[in-house]
């Protein structure tokens, strides 16, 4: 099995189309800007609902002209099947990033959550089926895992969903093993635990822990702990689930298709700790965080205790090795924050809001 240094100079000698969906969000911006200096050509879909064009400025200010050339962008939607087609022709591989991506917010409007998540993504399949695409690499969800006791979580046991937005992922996996079964289509579907990095959007209602947290403290706001803040989660940078998604393209043993696997690192983090881990890391830039205190309350509706992925099944068959771990990634997680956030208030002008979504 080859390694993903080895991997990437295969991918480099021969280019390839690849369609990124959600091409314009935090983790879709990261695998468009991988893909483009490994001189790739790249059909980017986006509607602008979670991402931002900020993003996709950045990744052009990181490539050369020549690499930029050979990105082709389509603002639509999911729901339409059309669109889905069009980004999907002349491609040979399609990663699925487009989604309604919260536990709160599926809660809050079920609805959108299931149009995004579970219609947007049978139209994607039926699209990529159709154009004939090689491989259908999709990013599933640790929410998939619901109730599950466990708290190394293992992919082939699950329990009750808890959230909307938890049922839409498993559905995603359902139909993907479907259209395994009735069309011969190979798909790949990647569980995702707490991903975080450079680019994620640290405002409104349902932004992530990690960047909430970390403008919160630049800004010297509430920051809020749901729980006791002995809740543990499965930290993965950004990186790592780039890695995932080119080694899940091109994996070649037939052994590794149709399956879900778990991306994460294998290291449970409290929110304890990780709201010490950012403090201190940021305590030498900003003075005012020598004596700065999380606010703690309830316990939010939908939230595992625990969540701690077991990684052996991605190590085995697609070759997974996550090369960054919770503190090294928070380190060039900051640095990016710092340089966005001060002096200016934010990536797009928005107010912060102290809510932090952990999934």
């Amino acid at each position: 099995m080859a390694s993903y240094e080895e991997l990437q100079l295969r991918i480099r000698a021969r280019p390839r189309t690849w369609a990124v969906t959600g091409v314009a969000g935090f983790i879709g911006s990261h695998l468009l800007e991988n893909l483009l200096k490994l001189e790739q050509r790249v059909i980017g879909l986006d509607n602008f609902s979670s991402g931002n064009r900020g993003n996709l400025a950045q990744v052009k200010d990181a490539v050369t002209d020549r690499q930029w050339r050979n990105f082709r962008f389509i603002e639509g939607d999911i729901h339409s099947l059309d669109t889905c087609r069009q980004a999907c022709r002349g491609a040979e591989f399609a990663l699925h990033h487009a989604a309604l991506g919260s536990v709160p917010l599926s809660i809050t409007d079920p609805i959108a959550a299931h149009d995004s998540n579970a219609t947007g993504f049978l139209n994607m399949l039926v699209a990529a089926h159709g154009a004939g695409l090689s491989r259908f690499v999709y990013a599933g969800s640790s929410a998939t895992y619901g109730d599950h006791p466990g708290r190394a979580k293992i992919e082939s046991e699950i329990g009750q969903p808890l959230s909307p937005y938890a049922v839409t992922k498993y559905v995603n996996e359902l139909y993907a093993g479907i259209f395994a079964r009735c069309y011969g289509f190979r798909t790949i579907g990647l569980r995702y635990f707490n991903v975080y990095g450079p680019r994620q959007d640290p405002n409104g209602a349902y932004a992530a822990v990690i960047p909430t947290w970390i403008a919160g403290m630049i800004r010297n706001e509430p920051v809020y702990i749901n729980g006791d803040g002995a809740t543990t989660r499965d930290f993965c940078y950004v990186d790592n689930v780039v890695q995932a998604n080119l080694l899940a393209a091109l994996v070649d043993d037939p052994a590794a298709v149709n399956q879900v696997y778990n991306i994460a690192v294998n290291e449970t983090t409290t929110l304890n700790e990780l709201f010490e881990a950012i403090r201190s890391l940021l305590e030498p830039r900003y003075p005012h965080l020598r004596d700065f205190r999380a606010i703690y309350r309830g316990f939010r509706a939908g939230d595992v205790p625990f969540s701690l992925g077991d990684i052996d099944k991605a190590r085995r068959l697609l070759g997974y090795r996550p090369a960054w771990r919770i503190r090294q990634g928070l380190e060039r997680t900051i640095d990016w924050y710092v340089a966005k956030l001060a002096p200016p208030r934010s990536i797009e002008g928005g107010e912060p809001v102290p809510e932090a979504a952990l999934s």
